[in-house]
């Protein structure tokens, strides 16, 4: 008899379905997965340990780094930790403005993930018409930041600046004619929040055509329903959050279960699965951008109203105005204190966490009274959902092990830190 014996094989980390330097070292029998062993940190970037040598705010912009898809939700629970630390109060226009950020970021990165979910399995469509969209949030995100990707917007005590009376507008160029120009521009003439508004009364209209595309096609529900199928019980043992555990049938949001800024005020919905399977992982991820763009729609009518600060008048954390700046030596004293030590933050330790788009993304911070973190360290949800990858895709083709990769919505700036 010929001895029979698996053979091994290595997915990534150069392959277009790996989201990035995933390396998974596959055990099969055929094309049957045996065993899945995910090996990382080929992108580590450590991110945890650089944040002991800045100050508390330099580090803002390293947490746009850690998931590069959702820019605005990672920034927002490490500027949550440190108003934990600093027992400080975020003025209310600027907790609406986070919260409309927060959903925003949710729907560019579920687009992000419904685009090269869609590409993996093998419809390419979806992915340009899922960009259409994400351009006019990026928009948005370059609007009010200056940049497309990595904001860094928030702040402790509230966020940079209040929103834009103005958007950019397209300028007559060679490629188009001004009436091309003109049509480009007509939801642009207003502020940002007319550009929002204006997107939200579309996104629905956007939303159904992807479900056109995939949700009853034929292909789509081959590759996807009873692939990686997760139980209840084992979602929550193998520390599932997000819509990995909201589709296997466990309605827990932190939105809704531990509420912070906002989002106890908001009218929104929690969609949950029944079966567990990549199929309804899909379903609670388009669900999950109506109620975003519900979410969007109530912040839009409140900040149209409700004029006011958007940061903390407490110097010792946020910068004067340039203005009293230049006029008050007072004013130029903080300045100047603030943007060479940093903020001094009190002695404890804390753990804050949002419902980031993949789950439930926390920072566990300690200070020891000095400008900079004692220790910090990140919760990530993907690094819990890649774990799980070997027990997912046992007893599954190759085919279906990109099919789970997608689902899990896989980031690796945030697994490897």
């Amino acid at each position: 008899m010929a001895e029979i014996r698996n053979y091994t094989m290595n997915f990534g980390p150069q392959h277009p379905a790996a989201h990035g330097v995933l390396r998974l070292v596959l055990e099969l029998d055929g094309e049957v997965v045996q065993r899945a062993d995910p090996h990382i940190g080929l992108l580590h970037r450590g991110t945890e340990k650089l944040a002991e040598t800045r100050t508390w705010i330099q580090s803002v912009p390293y947490m746009d780094r850690l998931d590069y898809v959702s820019m605005m939700c990672n920034e927002h629970a490490y500027c949550m930790a440190i108003e934990k630390l600093l027992q400080i109060e975020v003025p209310e226009r600027a907790q609406y403005i986070r919260v409309m950020f927060d959903e925003v970021t949710r729907i560019l990165n579920h687009l992000l993930w419904l685009g090269a979910h869609a590409l993996d399995v093998g419809a390419m469509t979806v992915f340009l018409y899922a960009f259409r969209e994400r351009e006019d949030l990026m928009d948005a995100y370059e609007a009010v930041s200056g940049a497309r990707l990595h904001a860094a917007y928030y702040r402790p005590g509230g966020v940079y600046r209040d929103l834009p009376d103005s958007m950019p507008k397209y300028e007559l160029n060679k490629f188009k004619n001004a009436d091309a120009i003109k049509r480009l521009n007509e939801n642009r003439s207003g502020s940002m929040l007319d550009f929002l508004q204006d997107f939200t009364d579309r996104f629905p209209r956007y939303v159904d055509e992807y479900e056109t595309l995939l949700t009853d096609n034929r292909i789509w529900k081959q590759r996807l329903v009873d692939i990686g199928i997760v139980t209840p019980e084992r979602a929550k043992a193998l520390g599932f959050t997000g819509p990995m555990l909201r589709g296997s049938g466990i309605a827990w949001d932190l939105r809704k279960k531990q509420p912070y800024e906002v989002y106890d005020r908001m009218d929104f919905d929690i969609p949950i699965g029944t079966n567990g399977d990549s199929y309804d992982r899909y379903l609670v991820r388009i669900e999950e951008m109506r109620q975003s763009n519900r979410i969007i729609r109530q912040c839009i009518d409140w900040l149209r109203v409700n004029p006011g600060p958007v940061i903390t008048d407490n110097h010792k954390v946020a910068p004067p105005s340039r203005e009293a700046m230049k006029g008050n030596m007072e004013e130029l004293i903080h300045h100047f204190k603030l943007f060479t030590e940093g903020i001094h933050v009190p002695e404890g330790e804390c753990y804050a966490a949002v419902e980031h788009p993949k789950g439930e993304f926390g920072i566990y911070a300690v200070s020891d009274g000095a400008n900079k973190p004692y220790r910090l360290k990140i919760r990530a949800p993907g690094f819990a959902h890649l774990a799980a990858m070997d027990e997912m895709s046992r007893g599954h083709m190759i085919s279906d092990v990109v099919a789970i990769i997608g689902t899990m919505d896989i980031v690796f700036g945030e697994i490897d830190r």
